[in-house]
């Protein structure tokens, strides 16, 4: 068992996975915070520090290795002609797109911009937990 290579991919693609979701969910939250400070603040400074932080060192590298891994596993288990594979992948693409504007909105943070209301981060907030459970129910149920 401890030498079955697909049961080991599983195992990295599930933790990468966990940990880009952990991220995606965190970080609007920061900003949801971070909208409300005075831009050059302490307090400002420090939500820039901690939402790069999550952003480099959690977030896209989960994403990287969730993607490196979820590849692998579908060649491997030869899932490539299952219709809730590539269902799913959609999902995952949706996701990476969501990173991508999390990741811009970081950016601007960075530069003391507020491009958006506490409102809008809290609406964007909810988005990756639809996007996980849509995953889930691919992932479990395959349904077709």
């Amino acid at each position: 068992m401890l030498d079955d290579l697909s049961s080991w991919l599983r195992v990295v693609h599930i933790f990468s996975f966990a940990a880009w979701m952990a991220a995606m969910w965190y970080l609007p939250r920061l900003m949801i915070y971070h909208v409300g400070t005075e831009p050059g603040s302490v307090t400002s400074e420090t939500f820039k520090i901690m939402e790069r932080r999550l952003l480099r060192a959690i977030a896209t590298p989960a994403m990287v290795s969730t993607w490196i891994m979820g590849l692998w596993l579908a060649t491997d288990l030869g899932y490539w002609s299952s219709g809730w594979l590539h269902a799913k992948l959609l999902f995952v693409i949706l996701l990476s797109a969501y990173h991508g504007i999390i990741s811009a909105h970081v950016r601007k943070f960075a530069n003391d911009e507020r491009p958006k209301p506490e409102r809008w981060y809290r609406i964007l907030n909810e988005v990756p937990t639809v996007i996980f459970i849509i995953i889930l129910i691919f992932v479990v149920f395959k349904p077709f």
